[in-house]
């Protein structure tokens, strides 16, 4: 990353808050859910702003006009790529401040190439995805939810009971398939309620780290016989589609539940179809595809529970990751060192 990515004095020492040209470049629905009255007043606060305060596209001249004095683009949901026309037509732009997670959809290698400040608020959305992994591993020790579309259909009659295999929440194995941020919170979460053996997969996480936070570092062909619960939280990689196929499936212990919060693309569908036929229990926020082919078998099986990839943030949560960007945002017109920042090599390894 080159100087002018960061304003800072090389020093570390803070420099006089400046008031950076800032535009937020989002679609129109993800801008007014995630700056609120609070987020503009802190935007106001940093940054010098134009009209258009915020644009979806950059087709309109006036949003043109604009780009051509932007010091730092905000960024959300429905980003237009940043690519070489729109750098060219961006002269001033030093930093591009992510009020979300993962920032493949729209800073491709160009914006590096000019040595721009790239941040993410992905810890901020970390959080109601572990919250929902926590939820979705405790029900799925008590098979809850599937137990719970038993009683529809069995009314009157509880002898579904055992039908499910172990119902304890004590004694039981989960292993997790990275050590993201979200996964890092997952095994924090567990860890206060005392109830399982964590196992973490991840090649690239220092072994000292997982063993720090909790869990116990472990080969995946290692892990998968012992998986009461099997969580992913690894990022789409080339390298990570289908990490989980039928192999990996097949070994998995009676009973286990997956538990997918990360990608669909990790898991092979077609196997997971099968394997969901053959008995396993899935809790599936997200699918490759996203969504489902109306002809999927898993929407009828009452072994595995679909929701529409809720787990991160949504409404009002998103404001925290606004908040985070806004962060950012103070900092750099500070010329302090950002908290949360994305370089080429990191997202090698990160979603």
């Amino acid at each position: 990353m080159t100087a002018t990515a960061t304003p800072s004095t090389g020093s570390g020492a803070a420099t006089a808050p400046r008031r950076p040209e800032t535009l937020l470049l989002m679609n129109d629905r993800t801008r007014h859910t995630q700056f609120g009255p609070e987020e503009l007043d802190r935007l106001h606060a940093v940054a010098s702003l134009g009209q258009p305060l915020g644009a979806a596209d950059l087709d309109s001249g006036a949003v043109r006009a604009r780009l051509a004095e932007v010091e730092v683009l905000i960024t959300s949901w429905g980003c237009p790529t940043l690519d070489h026309r729109v750098l060219r037509a961006a002269p001033r732009l030093r930093a591009v401040l992510h009020a979300a997670g993962s920032v493949r959809g729209h800073v491709p290698d160009a914006v590096f190439d000019r040595g721009l400040l790239v941040t993410t608020a992905a810890d901020s959305n970390a959080e109601p995805v572990a919250q929902y992994t926590l939820g979705a591993i405790l029900w799925a020790f008590k098979k809850v939810p599937f137990l719970a579309m038993d009683a529809r259909r069995s009314r009157e009659d509880w002898s579904y009971l055992h039908r499910r295999g172990e119902l304890s929440g004590r004694d039981r194995t989960v292993v997790l398939v990275g050590f993201s941020r979200i996964g890092r919170r997952v095994v924090d979460l567990l860890r206060t309620l005392d109830l399982a053996r964590v196992l973490v997969v991840d090649p690239v996480a220092d072994p000292a780290e997982v063993v720090a936070a909790g869990a116990r570092p472990a080969q995946l062909a290692e892990a998968l016989p012992q998986a009461d619960v099997l969580s992913l939280h690894a990022p789409a990689l080339p390298g990570t589609r289908h990490m989980i196929g039928a192999a990996q499936l097949a070994v998995l212990p009676p009973g286990a539940v997956l538990v997918n919060t990360a990608r669909g693309s990790l898991v092979d569908t077609a196997a997971l179809e099968a394997a969901c036929r053959a008995g396993l229990h899935a809790v599936l926020d997200v699918t490759d595809p996203e969504p489902l082919p109306a002809d999927s078998p898993l929407y009828d099986l009452h072994n595995v529970v679909l929701t529409p990839h809720i787990a991160g943030s949504l409404g009002s949560e998103t404001r925290t990751m606004a908040g985070a960007a806004l962060t950012e945002l103070e900092r750099y017109a500070a010329g302090l060192p950002p908290l949360a920042p994305v370089t080429r090599q990191s997202l090698t390894t990160q979603a």
